[in-house]
Protein backbone atom coordinates (compact mmCIF):
# COMPACT_ATOMS: atom_id res chain seq x y z
CA UNK A 1 0.00 0.00 0.00
CA UNK A 2 1.43 3.35 -1.00
CA UNK A 3 1.95 6.12 1.54
CA UNK A 4 -0.70 8.35 -0.04
CA UNK A 5 -3.38 5.63 0.19
CA UNK A 6 -2.43 4.94 3.80
CA UNK A 7 -2.51 8.65 4.63
CA UNK A 8 -5.94 9.04 2.99
CA UNK A 9 -7.31 6.06 4.93
CA UNK A 10 -5.79 7.30 8.16
CA UNK A 11 -7.29 10.77 7.68
CA UNK A 12 -10.68 9.23 6.91
CA UNK A 13 -10.56 7.11 10.06
CA UNK A 14 -9.67 10.15 12.15
CA UNK A 15 -12.60 12.07 10.65
CA UNK A 16 -14.92 9.13 11.37
CA UNK A 17 -13.72 9.09 14.96
CA UNK A 18 -14.40 12.83 15.36
CA UNK A 19 -17.86 12.45 13.81
CA UNK A 20 -18.68 9.53 16.11
CA UNK A 21 -17.64 11.63 19.13
CA UNK A 22 -19.78 14.53 17.93
CA UNK A 23 -16.76 16.79 17.54
CA UNK A 24 -17.22 17.13 13.78
CA UNK A 25 -20.25 17.14 11.50
CA UNK A 26 -20.32 14.74 8.55
CA UNK A 27 -19.94 16.26 5.10
CA UNK A 28 -23.14 14.54 3.98
CA UNK A 29 -25.68 12.13 5.38
CA UNK A 30 -27.51 9.56 3.31
CA UNK A 31 -30.80 8.26 4.65
CA UNK A 32 -32.69 5.36 3.19
CA UNK A 33 -36.39 5.05 3.75
CA UNK A 34 -37.32 1.50 4.68
CA UNK A 35 -40.71 0.52 3.35
CA UNK A 36 -43.41 -0.29 5.90
CA UNK A 37 -44.49 -3.44 4.12
CA UNK A 38 -47.37 -4.19 6.48
CA UNK A 39 -48.84 -0.70 6.01
CA UNK A 40 -48.39 -0.88 2.23
CA UNK A 41 -50.08 -4.29 2.14
CA UNK A 42 -52.95 -2.97 4.28
CA UNK A 43 -53.29 0.04 1.98
CA UNK A 44 -53.52 -2.34 -0.99
CA UNK A 45 -55.95 -4.59 0.92
CA UNK A 46 -54.08 -7.78 -0.04
CA UNK A 47 -52.89 -10.79 1.93
CA UNK A 48 -49.25 -11.60 2.55
CA UNK A 49 -49.54 -14.45 0.05
CA UNK A 50 -51.04 -12.20 -2.63
CA UNK A 51 -48.27 -9.65 -2.21
CA UNK A 52 -45.63 -12.39 -2.26
CA UNK A 53 -47.06 -13.80 -5.49
CA UNK A 54 -47.31 -10.37 -7.13
CA UNK A 55 -43.71 -9.55 -6.22
CA UNK A 56 -42.43 -13.05 -7.04
CA UNK A 57 -40.94 -13.57 -3.59
CA UNK A 58 -41.65 -16.19 -0.97
CA UNK A 59 -44.32 -15.80 1.68
CA UNK A 60 -41.55 -16.07 4.29
CA UNK A 61 -39.80 -13.09 2.71
CA UNK A 62 -42.90 -10.91 3.06
CA UNK A 63 -43.31 -12.09 6.67
CA UNK A 64 -39.66 -11.27 7.39
CA UNK A 65 -40.09 -7.79 5.93
CA UNK A 66 -43.17 -7.16 8.04
CA UNK A 67 -41.51 -8.42 11.22
CA UNK A 68 -38.41 -6.31 10.62
CA UNK A 69 -36.07 -9.30 10.43
CA UNK A 70 -35.13 -8.31 6.89
CA UNK A 71 -35.56 -5.19 4.78
CA UNK A 72 -36.60 -5.12 1.15
CA UNK A 73 -33.66 -4.25 -1.08
CA UNK A 74 -33.06 -3.42 -4.70
CA UNK A 75 -36.00 -3.69 -7.03
CA UNK A 76 -38.35 -4.94 -4.28
CA UNK A 77 -37.70 -1.78 -2.29
CA UNK A 78 -38.33 0.41 -5.31
CA UNK A 79 -41.55 -1.42 -6.20
CA UNK A 80 -42.86 -1.16 -2.63
CA UNK A 81 -42.07 2.56 -2.51
CA UNK A 82 -43.86 3.05 -5.82
CA UNK A 83 -46.89 1.06 -4.63
CA UNK A 84 -47.05 3.08 -1.41
CA UNK A 85 -47.21 6.28 -3.46
CA UNK A 86 -49.47 4.95 -6.21
CA UNK A 87 -51.58 2.07 -4.83
CA UNK A 88 -53.66 1.98 -8.00
CA UNK A 89 -50.68 0.53 -9.84
CA UNK A 90 -51.03 -2.74 -7.90
CA UNK A 91 -53.84 -4.01 -10.13
CA UNK A 92 -51.67 -3.45 -13.21
CA UNK A 93 -48.58 -4.80 -11.47
CA UNK A 94 -50.14 -8.01 -10.11
CA UNK A 95 -51.65 -9.27 -13.38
Amino acid sequence: MGDSIFNDLYASMKEAELIAKGEMKPANVTRYEIADVKAIRAQLDVSQKELANAMDVSLDTVKSWEQGRRNPTGLASKVLTLLSREPGLYTKFSV
